[in-house]
């Protein structure tokens, strides 16, 4: 699943660290997804959709391979 994470962490100035903090998981998880190695709980999708004030198919991008 592709994801606009890191994007919108940059856009907001925030690091991958007060990501992590203010959404309750550890920085190396917020690596993950930004590299799209792991795919986040419905719980934390929602956390971060909050976080950057958009909605969780804005953030999430499912692409074709994930759909099947």
């Amino acid at each position: 699943m592709e994801n606009r994470l890191r994007e919108m962490r940059e856009d907001k100035g925030m690091t991958q660290e007060e990501v992590a903090i203010r959404v309750g998981v550890s920085r190396q998880t917020i690596i993950s997804l930004e590299k799209g190695r792991y795919n986040p709980s419905i719980l934390l999708a929602y956390r971060l959709a909050r976080l950057f004030e958009s909605s969780i198919e804005e953030l999430f991008l499912l692409d074709k391979k994930g759909a099947e």
